[in-house]
């Protein structure tokens, strides 16, 4: 008995593990929307037998983020056009309502952490690092989701960020022309609400700017063949 536990111990470790790493190369993109996944490749990879990796794939087909398709194969999710339209109205009501409950809050540490998430996102805007600029937008949503202090929310939030590989999105949405400079003008603007603890305001503008960044992904990928 105590063998058989410990063996199912193990074997739940290694599923996280694989699912841990899969989840991180979908989400920023190293695993790009069809690509195969070999149960094989995969277990010599991460240097286990198949069934933690299988149970791995099942899990992030629950969490729609890879598809398995029977006597075919393997693959990474690729969102249709309305499925991504869908997944950004979500962020756009859990976003917006993340600001108003930050706002409530008053003088918290992730304000501060906000304040100085703005102005690196000032020098790397001005500098044209573009790659920086995108690190620091998500870190920018982390901290309004984690200022919100709803652990319900958060849950849902990082679920559908995951659906959505927004690491990946976010480069199609700062790729348009413009759209840096306006996206931090938006974070300053929101920041300015938080602080005024404009917890209306916030939203309202926390639903726009998700709106807008939502508009220049999906040109973004019209430009580059859009989804179907």
């Amino acid at each position: 008995m105590v063998v058989a536990s410990t063996r199912k111990l193990v074997t739940t470790n290694f599923q996280e593990r694989v699912a841990d790493g899969l989840r991180q190369m979908i989400i920023t993109g190293e695993l790009g929307p069809g690509d195969a996944l070999s149960e094989v490749n995969l277990a010599e990879t991460f240097g286990i037998s198949r069934t933690p990796v299988r149970e791995a794939l099942k899990q992030l087909q629950i969490e729609g983020l890879v598809e398995i398709r029977s006597r075919v194969g393997t693959f990474v999710a690729a969102p249709s056009r309305r499925e991504i339209n869908e997944l950004f109205e979500m962020k756009q009501l859990l976003e917006g309502a993340a600001a108003r409950l930050m706002a409530a809050r008053g003088s918290i540490p992730e304000l501060d952490a906000m304040r100085s998430n703005v102005a690196d996102a000032d020098a790397a805007v001005l500098a044209g690092d573009t790659a920086r600029y995108a690190d620091l937008v998500r870190e920018f949503h982390e901290i309004l989701i984690v200022g919100a202090d709803n652990g319900k929310l958060a849950t849902h939030y990082r679920i559908l960020m995951n659906q959505l590989a927004y690491g990946r999105l976010v480069k199609t949405s700062l790729a348009q022309p413009g759209r840096s400079l306006d996206s931090e003008r938006e974070h300053h603007r929101v920041l300015d609400l938080i602080i005024d603890k404009d917890g209306a305001g916030a939203e309202q503008l926390m639903r726009q700017h998700v709106q807008a960044s939502h508009h220049a992904v999906m040109a973004g990928l019209d430009a580059t063949g859009p989804a179907s």
